[in-house]
């Protein structure tokens, strides 16, 4: 819609962000109407609210001496037979169509130096498969195995909504049906001048816009009706992960039935930290709900602190994967919106006179919501305990940095490769390197059917068919 410039600027006098018209006289009718859309996009009354609050008026020093470990399943109380009940329950699940599957993925390769969707890196150690087609083919092979058709929702954000659709059309979805991939496009903020509260410009017709944070996925799956087409279909339980973690075991059927054993709203994933002050989302619990703080608002001295075998108190590293229960997922959007956490970031914009300013330091507050903020909200959540060298390899910064790297990511996909090969038996030279795609072995049992006691494995091999 193209509004008048008059009623635009009545609408901007009320919140003194009349600037943002500032250009219209410029302006040709395209770049007017898309100015246009993008005022009347903006809630201004929010966002004067949220200028006005703050994250930190949160006491996070208070509320982490209060924390305590969560309600988990550890690692040392997963027997064979648990897991083997756990899976079961999983696999009903998975087989009788009640699982749908959501991967976040609005974000750009900028730290990797890689200027598209970040889905569409090429990690695959042996393969050079890209990170979306790596999970395609991890889905692909849970539906076969069990027979069934799974919903792959994909969040992307206005930077790589259309480079993501253009990409998975030209490579056929990589084998997924039309209807089992839906692509879904979170929301955006406006990032506002620290100082003066102004929403700033990237070009005289363009509002400087950010993604609204993976937490804006609960509002993006029930504006664009992601919700209701789970619930026609019969899925009551997401299965949630990041695309830079090519490791993640999507619809993993042990975790599921975890989740719904303990009757669970929201499932969390976790790893135990290396570290006490690890930079990871400390999973903890406070006042009896389930909770997470960040490593950058936990004091060294809560950080620190020991249980009664001297262990780390609070042990429990976020990765980022979650189950939820499609009915607390509405019943959450429907309730309470999720909040909005202020960042400081250096922000290019153009000033008045429509010349481009480039700081280099931070001069701005970008507003994001964040899924964990859901653990609060949830009457039953509970916490599972995994191996990272089995769960969670994510790829997030160029090589040379000191973790989260491709190198790091392909070694760690090559190392568990490896070892469900080795377990099956196979003799494989410690110079040989090895890659394993889902659709040719799932996990370690598919395997052992796959390949005889004493194969030799002589070359670098890409187990794919």
């Amino acid at each position: 819609m193209n509004e008048s410039l008059s009623s635009l600027q009545s609408r901007l006098k009320n919140y003194r962000q009349e600037h943002l018209v500032a250009h219209w006289g410029n302006l040709d009718e395209g770049p007017r109407a898309n100015l246009s859309r993008e005022i009347l996009a903006i809630d201004f009354a929010q966002l004067q609210r949220l200028q006005h609050s703050s994250h930190e008026d949160t006491d996070w020093k208070k509320l982490a001496e209060s924390a305590k470990a969560p309600p988990a399943v550890r690692l040392n109380q997963q027997t064979p037979a648990l897991r083997s009940r756990m899976r079961s329950i999983g696999e009903e699940a998975i087989a009788c169509g009640r699982v749908g599957v959501i991967l976040v993925a609005g974000g750009q390769g900028t730290r990797l130096g890689f200027d598209q969707p970040k889905g569409m890196f090429r990690i695959g150690p042996l393969s050079n498969r890209s990170l979306f087609e790596m999970h395609a083919d991890r889905l692909i092979a849970v539906m076969n195995r069990y027979d069934v058709s799974i919903p792959l929702y994909i969040m992307t954000s206005p930077a790589t909504d259309a480079e993501t659709r253009s990409f998975f059309d030209s490579h056929d979805r990589f084998g997924l049906e039309p209807e089992q991939l839906i692509i879904f496009c979170q929301g955006t903020m406006p990032a506002v001048d620290e100082q003066s509260g102004k929403v700033l410009m990237s070009s005289p017709h363009e509002i400087a816009l950010s993604p609204d944070g993976h937490g804006g996925m609960l509002q993006a799956l029930t504006q664009q009706g992601c919700l209701q087409h789970a619930a026609d279909r019969g899925i009551d339980q997401f299965f949630y992960a990041q695309v830079d973690n090519p490791l993640v075991p999507l619809a993993d059927p042990e975790l599921i039935g975890h989740h719904l054993e303990h009757r669970s709203q929201m499932t969390t994933q976790v790893v135990r930290k290396r570290f006490a002050k690890e930079k990871v989302g400390n999973v903890v619990e406070i006042d009896g709900r389930v909770a997470i703080i960040e490593y950058s608002d936990l004091p060294d001295s809560v950080a620190e602190k020991k249980d009664g075998d001297g262990e780390p108190l609070l042990w429990a590293g976020n990765i980022a994967v979650h189950v939820f229960d499609r009915t607390f997922l509405t019943t959450a959007q429907n309730n309470a919106s999720l909040p909005f956490h202020r960042a400081r970031k250096a922000v290019p914009h153009i000033d008045v006179e429509g010349n481009i300013c480039r700081p280099k330091e931070p001069n701005a507050i970008k507003f994001e919501r964040f899924i964990f903020d859901l653990l609060p909200l949830a009457e039953r959540a509970i916490v599972v305990e995994a191996r990272s060298e089995e769960v969670f390899a994510p790829v997030k910064n160029a090589d040379g940095a000191p973790s989260d790297t491709p190198q790091s990511c392909k070694e760690a996909l090559e190392n568990l490769h490896r070892s469900w090969l080795l377990e099956a038996g196979a003799k494989i030279a410690n110079s040989i390197r090895v890659e394993i795609n889902p659709r040719w072995a799932l996990d370690e049992s598919q395997v052992a059917e796959r390949i005889q006691a004493g194969t030799i494995v002589t070359a670098d091999t890409y187990f794919s068919g």
